[in-house]
């Protein structure tokens, strides 16, 4: 359901809201006047009475996909909990940038913020932090290939770069602007397809699945 404010709310009751936000579109504010046009700002016009931060995870700002908000303190602190406990579960859809020759594997870099270039992230084997995301090989398309990535940690950038280093997969994510060819926003073909985990309140496992727009 695409309301006017634009989001595309794909679950919604007293205390949790689920969207899948377009590419382009940040997932929390940013700095200045700008950047204020996010997920986190449309909910909390919505729901007048939500809490100041309703998000509970981000996107980066040119993926797109499903994204869990809390309307209140507890259902936000339920969730970050499951959420920081890894009891999440989450899949994403990518097409990489050249023809990956293995079906499948996991895995796993050390990486960290570059200071100088933010928010660009550097593979560091000593004082990185570590990513793990198992894929798999869906299909080869006109020279790219169909992923599915199943991140088992959330670090900034985790998929892109594990996408892009020589040490993972080796290529892009086609429109990928920081670690690809990719010119602008709106253009990385990264999308949040699946999201799992228990109500807040009345613990029933939830399960929300969006096919990739590519």
């Amino acid at each position: 359901m695409i309301l006017p404010d634009g989001l595309n709310v794909v679950y919604e009751d007293d205390v949790i809201v689920v969207v899948d936000k377009p590419s382009g579109l940040l997932s929390v504010p940013g700095k200045g006047e700008a950047n204020q046009d996010c997920v986190a700002a449309r909910v909390r016009a919505r729901h007048p009475g939500c809490i100041d931060q309703p998000s509970v995870h981000r996107l980066d700002q040119d993926t797109s996909g499903l994204l869990a908000l809390a309307l209140t303190a507890e259902a936000h602190r339920d969730l970050s909990g499951q959420f920081m406990d890894r009891l999440v579960g989450k899949r994403y859809i990518a097409l990489i940038d050249g023809v990956l020759e293995g079906q499948g594997g996991t895995i796993e870099l050390k990486f960290r913020l570059d200071p100088d270039n933010r928010p660009f992230q550097v593979y560091d084997p000593v004082n990185g932090k570590r990513g793990v995301t198992r894929w798999r090989k869906l299909s080869e398309e006109n020279g790219r290939t169909r992923v599915e990535f199943m991140p088992h940690t959330g670090r900034t950038h985790q998929l892109r770069l594990h996408s892009a280093h020589e040490k993972g997969l080796g290529f892009p994510i086609v429109g990928d602007r920081l670690y690809g060819t990719g010119t602008g926003p709106g253009q990385l073909k990264l999308h949040a397809s699946l999201l799992r985990f228990r109500h807040p309140v009345s613990r029933a496992p939830l399960e929300f699945v969006s096919p990739a727009p590519f």
